[in-house]
């Protein structure tokens, strides 16, 4: 399926992002699922007051918890928040 048939406008979700500065340093962050201002008929994510188009580059989840778990299946470590 692809990714912008998986989400609808509105949608609130999950994603891991990596601070652009400093590589080994990431968070969860709470984004927004919304048309694209640039094509209605794409979708983007709402992220950071930028929107980002929807791609498969970003690890986005549903819920809190499976962004939570993932997080910590990659790093290893509880501090979700950077």
């Amino acid at each position: 399926m692809e990714i912008n048939q998986a989400y609808q406008p509105g949608e609130v979700v999950y994603v891991i992002i990596r601070n652009p500065h400093a590589q080994n340093v990431a968070n969860v962050q709470e984004a927004a699922i919304v048309a694209s201002p640039d094509d209605s008929s794409q979708l983007a994510l709402f992220l950071y007051e930028t929107y980002y188009p929807l791609t498969d580059e970003f690890a986005i989840y549903r819920t809190l918890e499976e962004a939570e778990q993932a997080y910590e299946n990659v790093f290893g470590i509880d501090d979700f928040y950077g």
